[in-house]
C-alpha cells in the first residue's frame, strides 16, 4: 500500500518540483523524449500486467503503467496536462492503495494469491468483491470515475497549447505541429 500509494508518486512529484521549476530549460528540451518513454512505459507495463498470474503483481504492474500517464502529463508543458498529471497522482494513490488493501484482505481470508485459483470469490466475500470491482473499474478509467478524468487530462493536453512558463523559443521538437482530437483518442485506446 505504501509503495503504490506514496512512494511511487514521489518520483512524479520530484519531476514537478525539480525538473519543471529548477531545471525548466532542460525540461523543455527533454520533455518530448520523456513523453516517448512514458508511452512505452504505458504499453510495456500494461502488457506485462496482463500476463501476471499473481494478484499483487498484476496490481503493481498496472500501477507502473499508470505512472506513464503521469509522465506524459508532466512533460506536456501545458496547464491541462499538468493538472491531469496531478489528478492522476492523487487519484491513483488512493485507488492503488485500496486495491492492495483489498488484495491483502482477501489473502488473509482465503489464503490464495494466484488468479486462476480464486474462482467464486463473490460468494465467499461479496462486499470485498464489490469494492474490488468498483476500484478495478476506477483504475481502468471508466468514464465518470476519477481515473478517467486523470487519464484524459494527461492525454488530451494537445488541444490546449498554452505554455506554462516557457518563452516563445521553446525547443519542444516532437509536438510543434497541430494534432486533431482523433490522435488523442486513438492513443488512449
Amino acid at each position: 500500500m505504501l509503495l503504490a500509494g506514496i512512494l511511487l508518486k514521489m518520483g512524479a512529484y520530484g519531476l514537478v518540483r525539480i525538473n519543471m521549476e529548477l531545471l525548466s530549460h532542460a525540461h523543455s528540451i527533454f520533455s518530448s523524449w520523456l513523453i516517448i518513454v512514458g508511452a512505452i512505459q504505458i504499453i510495456y507495463a500494461a502488457s506485462t500486467s496482463s500476463g501476471q498470474k499473481n494478484f499483487k503483481k498484476r496490481i503493481a504492474y498496472s500501477s507502473i503503467s499508470h505512472m506513464g500517464f503521469t509522465i506524459i502529463g508532466i512533460c506536456s508543458i501545458s496547464d491541462m496536462g499538468l493538472n491531469g498529471a496531478i489528478l492522476q497522482i492523487i487519484s491513483h494513490g488512493f485507488i492503488g492503495a485500496a486495491l492492495f488493501f483489498l488484495s491483502g484482505t482477501s489473502y488473509d481470508r482465503i489464503r490464495l494469491v494466484y488468479l486462476d485459483e480464486m474462482g467464486g470469490m463473490a460468494t465467499l466475500m461479496p462486499k470485498i468483491f464489490m469494492m474490488f470491482s468498483i476500484l478495478s473499474l476506477a483504475s481502468l478509467a471508466l468514464p465518470g470515475m476519477s481515473g478517467f478524468f486523470a487519464d484524459s487530462g494527461s492525454i488530451f493536453w494537445n488541444n490546449y497549447r498554452q505554455k506554462i512558463f516557457f518563452n516563445a523559443k521553446n525547443t519542444n521538437y516532437f509536438w510543434s505541429g497541430s494534432w486533431n482530437d482523433i490522435d488523442s483518442y486513438l492513443f488512449i485506446i
